[in-house]
């Protein structure tokens, strides 16, 4: 890069020698002016009002023109001898953070570069107490005859600077604000909210100039004689009157060419799960069990009709009608039947072994009595 300016940074009582050089460039297509009927170039030629005589630049200098018109020539000589403190200095006036300074003040951008081995060691003090404080430092410089207005911040291990245009160079926004009276809609405002999500950030270094490009293609297919590129063809659709269509129809189609460019998250699809022949869902695995100890879906409905079970008994029992009363009865008498029959199969069992046992008792005394005449009839 070329050196357009050199000087030095004033930091207090420090000076840093530095060399000043353009940290942008142009690259825009510039065309040539030419006369239609033959193609000849068309050039501005510098022609002296009282001579009629083409003039070369370096008989060329500058003035400046009072109200009636009278020339008052200004050298660079003069302007070198200003009694200016910038005219070839850098003087930090102040250190803010970044956010003070309004981008509209934004100008051109320069790089400074350390001019010489004995300015690497301030440069650097500097840089690294930029970095630490996070702020930007304001400057004042005089460059190409005029003093400005500058901010010194770090990109890389460079000082970068902007020229600021001054406060007062900044027009007022009082005549620019829409008319007061509009009223935006939440819903409006929610779907410009989906709107900015769905478009979402991107890499500036991917941004390119397409228009540049196109140019480039127009100018090769003339070179080489081929015809130029056809416009591409326009979109459907004209103009949209409802701000809701509008924002509707914008965040559908941020949607879908997300979807086209695999950018973005997209929505996930959801689809059923087959059922079985019973025609409930099987699921493809266990559903997990819900955090805080709650209790499945089946146990609290099984749950629930207990309760409700024992709240019906209740009311039942307290309740006395009529219809309830014959209901107990005719509960009661079955109960009661139904305990008879029990006590009479228990009463039969009963007696059929008491039976058995007198039967039993009986041959025992009739076995002893033989017994005993037989005794009787051996000793006789």
């Amino acid at each position: 890069m070329r050196s357009i300016w050199n000087g030095a940074i004033s930091f207090g009582l420090v000076s840093i020698p530095i060399k000043l050089m353009n940290a942008t460039e142009s690259h825009s297509i510039s065309f040539r002016q030419i006369h239609l009927d033959d193609g000849g170039r068309i050039r501005y030629r510098k022609v002296c009002e009282l001579e009629d005589t083409e003039v070369e630049s370096s008989e060329i200098g500058k003035a400046y023109e009072e109200a009636d018109g009278t020339l008052i020539p200004i050298t660079d000589e003069d302007l070198a001898a200003l009694p200016l403190p910038t005219a070839r200095t850098i003087e930090i006036v102040a250190f803010v953070p970044a956010d003070r300074i309004d981008p509209l003040q934004m100008d051109t951008a320069y790089y400074l570069s350390a001019n010489g081995v004995p300015a690497t060691k301030p440069y650097v003090l500097l840089r690294e107490a930029l970095k630490r404080s996070k702020k930007v430092a304001v400057a004042k410089f005089a460059l190409r005859g005029r003093e400005r207005l500058g901010m010194l911040r770090v990109v890389d291990d460079v000082i970068a600077m902007h020229g600021l245009l001054w406060p007062d160079e900044i027009r007022a926004t009082d005549d620019v604000a829409p008319d007061d009276g509009v009223t935006v809609r939440d819903k409006e405002l929610d779907l410009a909210d989906a709107l900015m999500d769905t478009l979402g950030g991107v890499d500036l270094d991917t941004l390119h100039d397409d228009y540049r490009e196109a140019v480039e293609e127009l100018i090769t297919a003339k070179a080489e004689g081929h015809e130029a590129p056809a416009a591409p063809a326009e979109k459907d659709g004209g103009k949209v009157l409802d701000l809701m269509a509008a924002l509707e129809k914008s965040v559908s189609a941020a949607k879908q060419s997300r979807g086209a460019d695999g950018e973005g998250d997209g929505d996930a699809e959801v689809h059923p799960l087959p059922a079985d022949r019973s025609g409930s869902r099987r699921s493809a695995r266990t559903a997990p069990k819900e955090v805080g100890g709650k209790k499945s879906t089946s146990t609290a409905k099984k749950t629930t009709a207990k309760k409700t079970a024992a709240k019906t008994a209740a009311k039942t029992a307290t309740k006395k009608t009529p219809a309830r009363k014959s209901t107990t009865k005719s509960t009661t008498k079955t109960a009661a039947k139904t305990s008879t029959g029990s006590s009479a199969k228990s009463s039969g069992s009963s007696t059929g072994s008491r039976t058995a046992a007198k039967k039993t008792a009986a041959a025992k005394k009739t076995s002893a009595k033989k017994t005993t005449a037989a005794r009787k009839k051996a000793s006789a």
